[in-house]
């Protein structure tokens, strides 16, 4: 199906299973330890044996020996895998680095070798047994150190520089301005579900289990990895538990499993252990921003730029910072550029809201300490500089941009008016302070396929290589189905994350629950096709209500059609130009209450509050879990979150959840999520938007406002730990 006009009424408007507060589907297999894991997979592979990896000591040099003979005759060892005998292998598109290193080393605990034995504590002992030496070389670690190195970067779909207008000239003349630096840490996803992979070989064919959110990816790369055919390799990630984008592509234990395998000529099942996940996978890289922006007099924005630094491995991409800024606020004279150095720190990519959180965390401080200087209140100042059209491209509209409704809702449910100037509001020994920031994510769409089966008990079965990250597609996927066919929920039974499925959008991007419902939706529409087909009904007056297939006087079940043999259809969902014709974005508006302790500096969350502009919510429910779970990475983003990096020796030190600190239960209070009523039909036949990763973005920029509020005390470089605040704080009075 071709998505390339507006959509128009269709079955999904009925809202009788879809936009409905359902419950996971999923939850009781997960709550009652039945859904399996990747390392679970007892059924598939009971005689699984156990990999440990072992991970590089330097961040960058060669392996001049390694001595494996303990290791190889220590108990249970069966096998022992290395680069010198694991055979020859090719990179994949998705990888900055080998995920097998040696003798070359590109970063701090890069894979250097698996030892496979009978149990756990055999391969752990036995990889402990491993004496390596090395030739540590130089690298660069040191991002601020970097800085000046830094070279113009872009993506695929987005240039280095994006120049509109006279910046210079507008800057340079605006009579109020500001030109402020902010700082964010590397970060980790922290995930609760390690990367982990069961493999087993039969014959030259590859069935892998493995913790992945985009399938087809992932099979193309451990394809091009181990030099064999696609359709050598079966890969399935029916659950994961936790991805937030460290999950995008396969990473060391997935090539490291199926090698072991191979070696081992038994099935081998690897874990990451925590402590080697936040240097051998994917992280959050660290940024230096520079925004200035000048305005009028009574705040309309003149001038507008944003520089951003950040650094990766050789051929890495930036964090794509800027990138909200291009596009959130208006502006005649506009500058935004990336820019990239070199490091050899672990590989930088994608997590949750990748460019946006970042960005986010700067531009919405940026416009705080502006808005104090024109004398205006925050919220009235954005919206002042409001804008329907692109701001680099004005011939082209947002599909549909709801922020000055996000950010007057927020305001009037929050109490914004109550707010006070800084430092003159208290609780007993709380310094009280409000705080807000405009939320943005782009809303894009990919190309997404399904396959659904009716059989004669009516019961629809939907397969697709879609994955569930803890996100809720089993459920939103069984109700796009319910609603085009006419069922109850319990007669549709979802299929997900395996390669022998149609090839989906994945979870990623902000695109997966919009992108994959609408592909749903396009093999709904050829089933119900087939169906009335079948039944020899008129397709013009057709309806799929209640189980029944109804045209003029008859009525039809709907399995009847399927009495001579299951019906199969498949279809993929195909965006054409829309995307391009209108600027497709979410938008939302984040509002924060603090209190810091007036002698410690502590600080914690009083309330939080966000309103989410997202197109069609398909399930209420789960969106408000994945915007909850947002702010409260937001959260962690502001007040605690940074890896901290040692720039002698390229390490992240705190690299486990004891040093690494996330939010728990109790640093979090009560969070609203408010929804507005809304449907773009220029998004897709769902009307929908991704809503995910548009809850981090902004949150923690609201929660610095908050603490400036509170306090007097204007942080720039996160996180906002009471170090940070301690020197300044205000006197007792």
């Amino acid at each position: 199906m071709k998505f390339d006009t507006p959509a128009t009424t269709n079955p999904i408007d009925q809202l009788k299973v879809v936009g409905q507060p359902v419950d996971r589907i999923d939850g009781r297999f997960k709550t009652t330890g039945t859904a399996p894991y990747a390392y679970e997979r007892h059924d598939a592979a009971p005689d699984a044996a156990y990999g440990h990896v072992l991970g590089a000591a330097i961040a960058k040099g060669r392996i001049q020996s390694m001595d494996l003979a303990a290791a190889k005759a220590a108990p249970g060892v069966l096998a022992l895998v290395t680069a010198e005998n694991a055979g020859k292998l090719g990179k994949g598109e998705y990888n900055t680095a080998r995920l097998l290193g040696g003798p070359e080393i590109q970063h701090y605990h890069q894979a250097i070798a698996l030892v496979v034995a009978e149990t756990f504590e055999q391969a752990r002992h036995a990889a402990g047994l491993i004496k390596v030496e090395y030739a540590p070389a130089k690298g660069a670690y040191d991002l601020a150190a970097s800085h000046d190195k830094g070279k113009p970067a872009g993506t695929d779909d987005e240039p280095a520089d994006s120049p509109v207008g006279d910046f210079d000239g507008a800057f340079g003349a605006a009579p109020v301005k500001l030109d402020a630096t902010y700082t964010t840490p590397d970060q980790a996803h922290a995930m609760m579900e390690p990367h982990a992979s069961t493999a087993a070989w039969n014959g030259d064919k590859l069935s892998l289990w493995t913790s992945n959110q985009m399938i087809a990816w992932s099979v193309g790369d451990m394809a091009k990895t181990l030099g064999i055919a696609k359709d050598r390799i079966h890969l399935m990630s029916p659950y994961v538990g936790g991805g937030f984008g460290g999950k995008l592509w396969v990473r060391a234990d997935a090539l490291l499993a199926a090698l072991g395998a191979r070696a081992a000529r038994r099935p081998v099942k690897v874990a990451l252990q925590r402590p080697l996940m936040f240097n051998n996978t994917t992280h959050r890289p660290a940024t230096i921003q520079r925004l200035r922006i000048g305005a009028t007099r009574d705040g309309t924005i003149t001038a507008i730029g944003h520089d951003s630094w950040s650094g990766d491995l050789p051929d890495g991409k930036p964090e794509t910072a800027v990138l909200q800024t291009r596009l959130l606020y208006a502006g005649a004279n506009r500058l935004t550029r990336l820019r990239l150095s070199e490091l050899d720190l672990p590989e930088g990519n994608s997590m949750r809201a990748p460019g946006e959180a970042p960005g986010m965390m700067a531009l919405e401080i940026a416009m705080d300490e502006m808005a104090e200087k024109l004398g205006l209140d925050p919220v009235e100042f954005r919206i002042r500089n409001d804008t329907q059209v692109d701001p680099e491209s004005p011939k082209r509209r947002f599909s549909q941009r709801q922020l000055t409704e996000c950010l007057r809702t927020g305001a009037e449910k929050f109490g914004w008016a109550a707010r006070r100037k800084p430092m003159q509001a208290r609780d007993g020994r709380w310094l009280v302070g409000l705080g807000m920031a405009a939320a943005y994510r782009g809303a894009p769409v990919m190309k997404s396929a399904a396959r659904v089966r009716l059989d004669a008990r009516g019961i629809v079965t939907v397969e697709t290589d879609m994955t569930d990250i803890g996100t809720g597609s089993y459920t939103i996927i069984a109700q796009t189905a319910a609603e085009m066919m006419g069922l109850p929920l319990q007669k549709v039974v979802v299929r997900l994350g395996d390669s022998t499925f149609p090839v989906s959008a994945g979870s990623g991007g902000q695109f997966g629950a919009n992108s994959s419902t609408a592909g749903v939706y396009a093999a709904c529409v050829k089933l119900r096709e087939a169906v009335v087909k079948k039944l020899g009904l008129n397709a013009a007056d057709a309806q799929f209500v209640d189980g029944e297939v109804r045209s003029g006087s008859r009525a039809i079940a709907l399995g009847d059609a399927a009495k001579g043999g299951e019906l199969v259809v498949e279809d993929a969902i195909e965006f054409g130009d829309l995307a391009k014709k209108y600027q497709q974005s979410t938008f939302g508006a984040h509002f924060v209450e603090v209190g810091v302790d007036a002698a410690t500096a502590e600080v914690r969350l009083r309330r939080m509050l966000v309103v989410c502009a997202a197109g069609r919510i398909l399930n209420p429910k789960s969106a408000r879990s994945q915007v909850i779970g947002s702010m409260t990475m937001g959260a962690g983003a502001a007040l605690m979150e940074e890896l901290a990096v040692d720039t002698r020796h390229g390490f992240f030190v705190n690299h486990d959840l004891a040093h690494y600190e996330v939010p728990v239960h109790a640093d979090i209070p009560h969070q609203e999520v408010i929804f507005l009523d809304e449907t773009d039909p220029m998004s897709s036949p769902m009307k929908a938007k991704g809503v995910g990763e548009l809850g981090i973005c902004g949150v923690a920029a609201a929660i610095a406002n908050a603490i400036h509020n509170a306090t007097g005390i204007r942080v720039r470089d996160y996180p906002i730990t009471l170090d940070k605040l301690l020197k300044d704080m205000p006197l007792p009075a």
